[in-house]
């Protein structure tokens, strides 16, 4: 299950937040935003309109001097020229304009249009942070924590983190919700750490999503709840959180929180194996309703590319497990020399014991393949009458 750990931050945010009018007049800035909204969309005949910005900012505008680092940083409407970039942050950022000190931050820590430079993005972040900007205030926080730049701080993390999260940056929420749960630069506080992941959580912030379902699933400051937990971790891993997706394909592999449900379990547990979760990668292989619905999955081509082989890889794994619906399926395709060597002895094993053990698909296809005589069900019947097996199973039968 997913634990509580550290944000990851690895880069600045340059959104459209900082794209701000400052002291341009409303025209300007609306000039400015319309010409940035349609270069973004690929239409032309906004030249004038960056010449309009070109303009204010060489008459000292320092929100058209922001702004014009921006395109510049980003290739909107000019030439992507990082260092030119900088330059106009440098200019904006010098006249006191906290988005451009933020992003001139940025430049700096990242080692972009200049050499990274962890001393001046320190700087350049400290001037905006003081000014409200929340961003600024996050990183700042980020720094201190992780002692990137200056001397590791959790007390000094946590003022700030406080800082960006009272003006409702979600980052930051997540972030201090880290520090209350695990107790660093103030009293572990589970409770609180619940409440700024709730409040990160409910602006979308994917990861503090994850770390409520964590805090519903082991009832860390709220009351457990594992249904809960399922539809947050359910809104993070819809998001791509890895870690979201390996906790949510666990608790519908087990029935905790969702009904059991072989194909979500393995859809989800799939997508975090696919992004190097250890985690998920350890359980498809130890947990047999997981591997079940991932054979399934590959053997009906339901979200996958269809694989035979790799369907019976799986199928495998969960029939010696046990798992009945992976037997009869796996003796099914054994019958049809599906993704395996055609092997009627071996299916027929596969069906008896799924049979034996109560399985409805099992005890069916046995009577029809193996308990009579089977020779004169063409090879082209007995393969279509497989191949609709497998669909049946992949579609009606994963929920076990």
């Amino acid at each position: 299950m997913l634990c509580l750990c550290d944000v990851q931050i690895n880069t600045c945010r340059e959104d459209g937040r900082l794209l701000e009018e400052g002291v341009m007049s409303r025209r300007e800035a609306a000039f400015t935003v319309l010409c940035i909204v349609l270069l973004c969309f690929g239409i032309s005949g906004c030249s004038s309109d960056v010449q309009q910005v070109q303009e204010a900012a060489m008459r000292g505008d320092a929100g058209a001097q922001n702004n014009l680092g921006i395109m510049y940083a980003e290739g909107r409407g000019v030439p992507k020229d990082e260092a030119k970039a900088v330059e106009w942050y440098q200019k904006a950022a010098e006249q006191g304009y906290a988005q451009a000190q933020y992003a001139l931050g940025c430049m700096h820590s990242d080692g972009r249009g200049v050499p990274k430079d962890e001393a001046n993005a320190l700087q350049w972040f400290q001037k905006a942070a003081e000014q409200g900007n929340t961003n600024a205030q996050s990183y700042l926080g980020r720094m201190y924590a992780t002692g990137r730049g200056v001397p590791k701080d959790d007390a000094k993390a946590v003022q700030w983190y406080q800082k960006a999260a009272e003006q409702r940056d979600s980052v930051a929420q997540a972030s201090l919700g880290v520090s209350y749960a695990n107790g660093l630069g103030v009293p572990k506080d589970e409770a609180k750490a619940a409440q700024w992941f709730q409040k990160a959580a409910e602006q979308g912030n994917a990861w503090a999503q994850a770390s409520l379902g964590v805090s519903y699933a082991n009832g860390l400051g709220v009351p457990k709840d594992e249904a809960k937990a399922a539809q947050w971790f359910q809104k993070a891993a819809e998001q791509g959180d890895a870690n979201a997706q390996a906790s949510l394909g666990a608790m519908y592999a087990e029935g905790r929180g969702a009904p059991q449900d072989a194909f979500e379990a393995a859809k989800w547990l799939k997508k975090a194996a696919d992004h190097g979760n250890d985690w998920a990668q350890s359980f498809l292989g130890e947990n047999a309703v997981a591997q079940y619905g991932l054979g399934a999955i590959y053997a009906s081509g339901r979200g996958v590319p269809q694989d035979a082989f790799e369907a019976a890889k799986w199928l495998q794994k969960a029939a010696i497990a046990g798992n009945t619906s992976a037997q009869g399926l796996l003796g099914l395709m054994h019958l049809g020399g599906h993704g395996v060597i055609r092997d009627h002895q071996k299916g027929c094993s596969l069906l008896r014991a799924s049979a034996e053990q109560g399985d409805r698909g099992g005890i069916n296809f046995y009577n029809d393949f193996c308990a009579t005589e089977t020779a004169d069900i063409s090879q082209a019947e007995l393969r279509k009458r497989l191949d609709d097996e497998i669909a049946r199973l992949a579609k009606e039968e994963l929920k076990q």
